[in-house]
C-alpha cells in the first residue's frame, strides 16, 4: 500500500482542484461517497477502492488535460476528495496497525 500512497502524493493537479479537494476531504464519509463513484453494493476496503478512484482520476485528468468536452470539474473534484479522504483513512489504519495490517 505503501506504493499507492507515494502515487497519490505524487500527483500534480491545479492547485483550485487540490484546495477544493482538502475542503470536501474534511468532511469526507466513505459509504455516502463511495457507492454513488464506484457503483451501488458492499463498499469496498481501503485499498481496492483507492486504485478504483485512481483509475477514475486518471480518465477525469486525461479529459481535464485534452480538453475534452465531456469533462466535468465538479466530478473531477468529487473524486480527488475521496481519493484524500480514502488516503487519510488508510495513512490512519497504516499507523495503527504497521504495514502489514493494512486492509
Amino acid at each position: 500500500m505503501q506504493d499507492l500512497l507515494t502515487q497519490i502524493s505524487a500527483l500534480r493537479r491545479p492547485r483550485i482542484l487540490i484546495r477544493a479537494a482538502r475542503i470536501g476531504a474534511e468532511s469526507y464519509h466513505r459509504e455516502a461517497r463511495l457507492p454513488r463513484l464506484l457503483g451501488y453494493g458492499n463498499v469496498p476496503r481501503l485499498g481496492p477502492s483507492l486504485v478504483a478512484l485512481m483509475a477514475l482520476e486518471a480518465d477525469l485528468n486525461e479529459k481535464r488535460e485534452n480538453g475534452d468536452a465531456g469533462y466535468s470539474i465538479a466530478a473531477h473534484v468529487d473524486v480527488l476528495t475521496a481519493v484524500m479522504g480514502e488516503s487519510r483513512l488508510l495513512r490512519a489504519q497504516t499507523q495503527v496497525n504497521g504495514p502489514t495490517g493494512v486492509t
